[in-house]
């Protein structure tokens, strides 16, 4: 059996996952670097937020039952703990001032959290209307 979120934690995983992400965006946006290096940065999230996804999703399944397999669960743990990675190291190395570098961790982290959070509500809510 699976409880239906409430409607309050629905919308504040949509406002973590909007303001990670959003901001993240902006911030690269109005960044004073060269295109490649904000690609680098965009790319690193959007993987950060297919991989966690994909890992929420393969973790949910393991959990009711569903067959997952062992090497695209191990991938997904991978791919996660690699975009975190990736952003550290390219912060890490960036020529940005130590308040930028914090705020594109944090917004990246926002941004994971929130996805996993309305992955998870997107299935619960799935699952309350089938019962």
């Amino acid at each position: 059996m699976t409880q239906k979120p409430s409607n309050a934690f629905v919308g504040a995983s949509w406002v973590a996952l909007g303001t990670g992400v959003v901001g993240y965006l902006i911030g690269l946006w109005r960044a004073d670097m060269p295109l490649n290096e904000k690609g680098y940065y965009f790319t690193v999230l959007m993987f950060g937020l297919f991989a966690v996804v994909s890992l929420q999703k393969s973790v949910r399944d393991k959990l009711e039952g569903i067959q997952v397999t062992e090497i695209y669960y191990g991938l997904c743990w991978f791919g996660t703990l690699l975009s975190i990675a990736l952003l550290i190291i390219g912060l890490w190395n960036a020529s940005l001032l130590p308040s930028e570098k914090g705020f594109y961790a944090f917004a990246f982290l926002l941004g994971l959290f929130g996805a996993i959070t309305v992955q998870k509500n997107t299935r619960d809510l799935l699952n309350s209307r089938k019962e």
